[in-house]
C-alpha cells in the first residue's frame, strides 16, 4: 500500500514571478536613488508624553506580596500587594484586587484596587469605580469615578508655586510657621 504517488507520475508546473504591490516591476527609469554622500533625511525625535509611554514597565503578579520602595523611571502595575512607598517618573497603575500601603509618587496614578496613602506631585489621578483610597491627593486633575470610595483630603488644579503663593497670600500660615 502506498501513500504517495511515484515521483514519475508528479507534475512540475514553472513558478510564476510573485506580484507586487504595484501590480507591475517599475522600470529602470522609474528608480531613483539619491547621490552618494547625500545627508539622510532627518527623521523627527519622539515627543516626550511619546517617550514616556514607551518606557518599560514593571508588574508585581497577582500572587506576589513585597514590602520595600519603589523607584523607577518607568510604569508600575500593581496587580497583589504592596507596602512601602512608590516613586516613579512614569505611570503606576493599581489593578482590581491589588492593595498599597503607602506614598505615591508618579505622573499618572490609576487606582483599581485599594490604596492606603498619600498621592503627591501627579499630574492626574484617576479612582475608578472599583477603587477605594484613603488618603490626601496632590495632583493637576482628579477624577473620582461613580461608585468609587475615597477619604481624604485632596488639592488639584495648582501648581506647587501657585498653592504656596495664593497660601500666603490669604494669611495661611506655612507648616510650622505664623500668619
Amino acid at each position: 500500500m502506498a501513500i504517495f504517488n511515484p515521483a514519475s507520475s508528479a507534475k512540475r508546473d514553472t513558478p510564476t514571478p510573485p506580484e507586487t504591490a504595484l501590480g507591475r516591476q517599475p522600470g529602470s527609469d522609474e528608480i531613483s536613488f539619491p547621490p552618494h554622500g547625500a545627508a539622510p533625511a532627518a527623521t523627527p525625535a519622539p515627543s516626550p508624553v511619546a517617550a514616556a509611554r514607551e518606557a518599560k514597565e514593571s508588574v508585581i503578579a497577582s500572587d506576589i506580596a513585597i514590602e520595600g520602595r519603589i523607584q523607577g523611571a518607568g510604569h508600575v502595575r500593581i496587580a497583589g500587594r504592596f507596602t512601602g512607598d512608590i516613586a516613579v517618573e512614569g505611570d503606576l497603575t493599581i489593578e482590581v484586587g491589588a492593595r498599597v500601603n503607602g506614598g505615591v509618587r508618579a505622573q499618572r496614578v490609576v487606582v483599581a484596587g485599594e490604596l492606603e496613602g498619600n498621592i503627591e506631585a501627579a499630574q492626574r489621578v484617576e479612582v475608578v469605580a472599583s477603587g477605594s483610597m484613603v488618603g490626601d491627593v496632590k495632583a493637576g486633575t482628579v477624577t473620582v469615578a461613580p461608585g468609587a470610595r475615597m477619604r481624604g483630603m485632596v488639592e488639584f488644579g495648582w501648581d506647587g508655586d501657585a498653592a504656596r503663593k495664593s497660601g500666603k497670600a490669604n494669611g495661611t500660615p506655612e507648616a510650622g510657621g505664623t500668619a
